[in-house]
């Protein structure tokens, strides 16, 4: 298993959900995915050839995901929300 939690891997799955929140707030939402895509990848290609027992593969799978889905519908949240505050910036001075 590649991570131990150690003190390096606290910053490298730090760095990933950072990376996975500013795709996810990026116009397309496809760009959100490409992160949980390439987990699911990789956990796979851990499975297959590291003989990793199934139970694990589907928790951390799962887990991995659901981290990484929340943020990205956090991101899509934010965007969202930074589109509509300029939308009633826009609108305030129209009123002008």
């Amino acid at each position: 298993m590649m991570f131990g939690f150690g003190f390096y891997d606290v910053f490298i799955i730090a760095g990933i959900l950072g990376v996975q929140h500013f795709l996810s707030t990026r116009n397309s939402v496809y760009w959100g995915g490409l992160i949980p895509l390439v987990f699911v990848i990789w956990r796979t290609w851990i499975f297959f050839n590291e003989n990793e027992k199934f139970l694990a593969y589907v928790l951390i799978l799962l887990i991995g995901l659901a981290f990484l889905i929340g943020g990205w519908y956090e991101g899509r949240k934010a965007l969202h929300k930074k589109r509509n505050q300029e939308l009633d910036k826009m609108k305030s001075y129209d009123m002008k």
